[in-house]
Parts: C-alpha cells; structure tokens; sequence
C-alpha cells in the first residue's frame, strides 16, 4: 500500500526524522530506505537499538509515529499513477483482490478511502496484528487464507525491498514497482517483473506472471 498505491512513504519518513529528532538523533535517506517494509514498532526498534536509544521509549513512539503518519498522509498523500486504471483492469479480468500491508488498519481505512477503492477489495490484512512482520511472508499467507487461494495463485504487488522478500518466501509471484531513484539496483532482480509504474502493467505482464 505505502509507496505502492499512495504516495506516502515520503510522509512516513517525514514522520519518522521528526520523532527520531526529538530524541536527538538524524537519519538519512538512504537509512530510511534500508528499513521500508517493516512494521512500525520493529521499524522503531530497529533505530532506536542502532542509536542506542532507550527501548523503554518504544510503546510512546509507536504510537506517536503512527498517529503522525496518519495525520500527515490523511491531509497530504496522493495515489500513485495507476491506480484507479489497474483496479479496472485487474477486475475486468475477474482477479480477486486484497491489501495486504505492514501498516495499521486504521491507516488502510483511511487510504482506501481516499483511493475509492474499497469496492475492489474482498479483504485488506495488516501485518501489525501478526506474529511476524515483512520480511516474514506471514502477512501475504494470511491475506490468502483469507481469499481461499492458494500461494502459488497470487501475484503480490510491491515496492520494498523487504516486501518483496516476503513475496518470494511465500512462494507466491512478485511484481515489483521500485521508487526511481533505486529502480536500477540489481537487488530487484529476484522479483518475477519489474517496472516503473502500476500504469505499465496490463494483459501481457499478466499473462507472463500467470506463466
């Protein structure tokens, strides 16, 4: 969903640099890059273990990053070139479809919303309620066990690099939509597709993943 479907990721780092500034510490966008994908709390404890920060802190700034994002992608976030076009499509083709997301579903709510997409999806699953986060695949096992489907049927959707592991460790196909600045990185190279926009996916590219 974040960076896929809506342009959010810029506001969750944004989100992320002012809460690790009022603990005093600066992180970079490269820094930021490395940890997309993760749930939020494992994404906090992450840095706060890298910049030695107290793991006392972690419940509040859970809390407090999350509500942020929300304020921030509610007010500001926009939808990705493609969407509304490959929701049609992928319907039209009579492909089942869902969310499945590191984000809470308080967020998803607000986001499938906006996009006026909720008549598209059969469920939308959140990783935040889960044993295990991306990279683990649990959130896309779950998501099709909810479809009634299973791994080997699904084409997941992705723009981290720890989403796409979590595609693969599923065993299920990856279409993988990179942010541009990282989008010539050979790390991608163990999606099944890779392209610069959900707008250049269509009857071919469904067909080769259907392969």
């Amino acid at each position: 969903m974040d960076g896929l479907l809506i342009d959010s990721e810029p506001l969750w780092e944004e989100a992320g640099a002012e809460l690790l500034q009022s603990y005093g510490v600066e992180l970079t966008s490269e820094q930021y890059q490395s940890s997309t994908g993760l749930r939020t709390r494992e994404w906090i404890t992450h840095w706060f273990n890298h910049f030695h920060i107290d793991n006392k802190y972690v419940e509040s700034a859970t809390a407090q990053i999350i509500n942020a994002a929300i304020e921030k992608i509610g007010a500001r976030g926009a939808g990705m070139p493609g969407v509304s076009q490959i929701f049609s499509f992928l319907q039209e083709e009579g492909i089942t479809m869902a969310i499945a997301t590191s984000s809470p579903l308080q967020l998803v709510d607000i986001v499938v919303e906006k996009l006026n997409i909720g008549q598209y999806l059969t469920c939308m699953v959140s990783a935040e309620d889960l044993p295990y986060g991306k990279p683990h695949p649990a959130v896309y096992l779950d998501c099709a066990a909810r479809l009634g489907v299973t791994p080997s049927q699904c084409i997941c959707f992705e723009d981290s690099f720890n989403g796409m592991i979590a595609v693969k460790a599923a065993r299920m196909k990856c279409v993988v939509i990179p942010a541009p600045h990282v989008h010539h990185q050979n790390r991608w190279d163990a999606a099944d597709l890779k392209l610069r926009s959900l707008l250049d996916f269509g009857a071919k590219e469904l067909e080769l993943c259907e392969q």
